[in-house]
């Protein structure tokens, strides 16, 4: 299983239920990446997009512990044994983490690949992804160019999962 975030130099991710920033190469490769495949997310997350809709051309699965949530076009889990029965449905390279906060780190263990937009700016945030360069398990295995975003710079880097 797969994650995908951006994350600036101190792992923030977002502030008031939003990104830190929009960056449109960010997005494209969000988009390259997780169109046509499964995207797992919870019910915040699913609530801060536009119209608080299911992002089209992909699978959209939400955990919340809400019983009485429904959304269209949306798959409900409510607890881990549900998503995991969900996702033996698919390919898990095909099944992209993609928020927030605490759906990363309860499904973290579970994941192999990291995609990281690593930002090199420090925002005013309230939620955070956790640190991989403290994890001795997670590996940088690729690092882009530098980007630039008028005078932002952001870098893609890829973590796997090593056994120790």
């Amino acid at each position: 299983m797969n994650l995908i975030v951006a994350v600036d130099q101190n792992w923030a991710i977002g502030k008031d239920n939003d990104l830190l920033v929009s960056i449109p190469n960010d997005k494209k490769t969000f988009r390259q990446m997780t169109t046509g495949r499964v995207v797992v997310m919870g019910r915040k997350t699913l609530e801060s997009f536009p119209g608080g809709l299911p992002l089209k051309n992909r699978t959209n699965i939400v955990l919340t512990r809400n019983r009485d949530y429904h959304v269209k076009d949306a798959v409900i889990v409510h607890d881990l044994g549900e998503l995991f029965n969900e996702l033996e449905k698919y390919d898990t390279n095909d099944v992209y983490v993609i928020g927030g906060e605490q759906i990363y780190r309860l499904l973290l263990p579970y994941c192999d690949v990291a995609h990281l937009t690593k930002i090199e700016h420090a925002y005013e945030a309230d939620t955070y992804f956790p640190n991989l360069d403290d994890l001795p398990e997670w590996k940088v295995t690729a690092v882009s160019e530098e980007q630039t975003y008028f005078d932002l710079e952001y870098h893609f880097v890829k973590y796997e999962k090593t056994l120790l």
